[in-house]
């Protein structure tokens, strides 16, 4: 519940003037707030906003240039990836921007020396009361509340004087409703009734024979290690460089991977990669929690900490001993205002973009189970985001994002965000952004097929998949799609639920049903994309482990190599649907589709397609 001081305040700033408007000011962007949040009154006037300023690249499209040409196996310039240096180079404001947005600031009575710049000063942070801020952006500010509870201050619309529209992107915290929540099944990862003490758990053993049959070893109630390392062929493997190769992964929402428990699972399924409990890094970014301590029974209600340990977890026993990285990003939603937190800081993808771009040295491979529907994220900050991935793929950074958990969209929320409340399939961001990998989920060994779980409420778990709203098709994908569109959606089904030309997704896929977590001291088993992607991401990883033994440079940004014949290598899916919306969705097929994309890894022949 919202403070009484809070309260108080929203009651004294409902009765203030309206702000007074500015002729020279013109509306930079307008964006209804999704069904889920409903306005609850004004926002207090000396409440904290963290600002950032997102101002215009002006090279971007030089920098997309070479993310292609670095990405592309046919180019000349195949594995030359740029550095930090070059990067920021490129995506470095003009002056003339940098001096009119000074100009701006200053005549609102924003000095410089209050002003915190990114490395390439592409990005300008201030912190604001919403009296200020209102006054900087001619807008009005709320209070916002979810109906899952928590609490947000936003505007629908902020403005710009007209001769800045061309030189600033976008500046949140404004109109974003951006919940970045995790890819599990029903908000929460299953926890059907199988937790019980770790001493009473009988699972296949980690020392179970090189030679036992695949099938035997995971036709089980659980999915372990030892059997997703025999079935994706990684067990003969021993990772050669781990000294060169990192590999990170991304919890927001106030979680952290819990050293015990990770050492814990590791004990059960991969006794070798014991000491990685104890020795993989935690990077916290903008007060990200890291508590070790057990939870609380609230927390303990609330799932606290099943993310990051499935993600952890995971990757370690696959990846092992390849170094991970934790990065726990502070300033997620959702946000309770009042009296004790005063300041609003709720952009995660924003901070840990920023952080990481900052850094000369960052993982090969990146994980994120993190996403929400397109439509609540205003245009502008996805277009941002989207841009500050492709920095990093041009770095040579992999960006796996899972796919989502709904199929085409969750049901009973099929509905546009846009004042129509017209029908429609719901796409995710960021899968949608054309410069990151999107990861769907699969079950079963004979054969795997595309995930399908109906869960104790009744709803249903199915591989996330769609085409975005936002975002065009890039090339490197337009065959494949038009191929399957051509043979399953030729007759017009879902006509006018989905964006045609929009970018496909998700372009690969792994098993994603029944993973064995250890959390809290005991066992439990999830569903997810969430766990497909830290899977998929721990075989790129090693995958680049060989490349780098042998000389060669990592895969990088995964999909130019991925749509050009890297998907020769990958186990086609063939069997399921991506259902969701009230309907079956779109259909798995034969080469790529949007419910596993091209499917998923096979290590031995991903190996020698490269030559390895």
């Amino acid at each position: 519940m919202l403070g009484s001081h809070l309260l108080v305040l929203l009651a004294a700033a409902a009765s203030a003037s309206p702000l007074r408007a500015r002729s020279d000011y013109q509306v930079k962007e307008h964006f209804h707030a999704p069904r889920s949040w409903s306005r609850i009154g004004r926002a207090p006037s000396e409440h904290v906003i963290n600002l950032q300023i997102g101002l215009r690249q002006s090279r971007f499209s030089e920098l997309e240039r070479h993310l292609y040409e670095v990405s592309d196996p046919r180019h000349e310039r195949y594995g030359q990836h740029l550095t930090a240096d070059e990067v920021n180079e490129l995506v470095a404001p003009s002056d003339d921007t940098l001096d009119l947005v000074h100009e701006w600031l200053e005549d609102n009575g924003i000095a410089k020396s209050h002003l915190e710049y990114s490395p390439a000063k592409d990005w300008i942070k201030v912190s604001l009361p919403v009296d200020q801020a209102e006054a900087l952006l001619d807008t009005e500010y709320s209070v916002y509340r979810h109906e899952t509870g928590g609490h947000i201050v936003r505007t629908p619309a902020w403005s710009l004087p007209r001769h800045l529209h061309d030189h600033v992107e976008t500046i949140q915290p404004t109109n974003s409703f951006f919940r970045s929540a995790p890819r599990r099944s029903n908000v929460r990862p299953i926890v059907e009734d199988v937790k019980q003490p770790l001493a009473r758990q009988k699972f296949v053993s980690s020392q179970a024979p090189l030679d036992a049959d695949v099938s035997a070893i995971c036709n089980t109630t659980f999915v372990t290690p030892h059997c997703l390392r025999s079935y994706y062929g990684t067990l003969d493997y021993v990772p050669q460089v781990p000294g060169k190769n990192k590999i990170g992964l991304t919890n927001y929402l106030d979680e952290t991977s819990k050293r015990t428990d990770v050492k814990l699972f590791l004990q059960q399924f991969r006794p070798d990669a014991v000491s990685a409990a104890d020795n993989f890094t935690i990077e916290v970014i903008n007060d990200g929690d890291n508590t070790q301590t057990p939870n609380t029974p609230e927390q303990n209600d609330a799932g606290k900490n099943m993310e990051g340990n499935l993600d952890a977890e995971t990757i370690l026993g696959i990846g092992y001993p390849t170094p991970l990285i934790a990065y726990n990003t502070g300033g997620s939603p959702p946000f309770q205002p009042d009296a004790n937190t005063e300041t609003n800081s709720n952009e995660p993808y924003l901070d840990w973009v920023q952080h990481v771009l900052g850094q000369s040295d960052v993982p090969q491979v990146i994980s994120t189970s993190y996403g929400d529907d397109e439509q609540t994220v205003p245009p502008s900050y996805a277009y941002t985001v989207c841009n500050m991935f492709a920095q990093l793929g041009a770095r040579g950074v992999s960006l796996l994002f899972a796919s989502g958990d709904a199929g085409v969209g969750d049901e009973g929320a099929c509905i546009s965000n846009n004042g129509t409340n017209a029908t429609t399939f719901l796409p995710s961001f960021p899968d949608g952004c054309p410069y990151v990998t999107s990861v769907g989920a699969t079950t079963g060994f004979s054969p795997e097929r595309a995930a399908y779980d109906v869960l104790g409420s009744g709803s249903v778990f199915t591989s996330g998949g769609g085409f975005s709203n936002y975002f065009s098709q890039p090339s490197y994908q337009a065959e494949a799609v038009q191929n399957y569109s051509a043979a399953y959606l030729a007759d017009g089904i879902y006509a006018g639920l989905y964006n045609a030309s929009g970018r496909a997704y998700p372009d690969i896929a792994a098993q994603g049903q029944k993973f064995v977590v250890t959390w809290e001291g005991s066992n439990i088993r999830l569903d997810g994309t969430s766990a497909s992607t830290p899977l998929a991401s721990a075989i790129i990883s090693l995958v680049n482990d060989a490349l780098i033994a042998a000389g060669k440079k990592p895969l990088g940004f995964l999909n130019p190599w991925l749509y050009q014949g890297g998907w020769k290598a990958f186990n086609d899916i063939t069997n399921g649907s991506a259902a969701g919306c009230g309907v079956d969705g779109f259909v798995a097929a034969e080469g790529w589709d949007p419910v596993t994309g091209f499917g998923t890894p096979n290590f031995p022949a991903i190996l020698k397609s490269l030559g390895l």
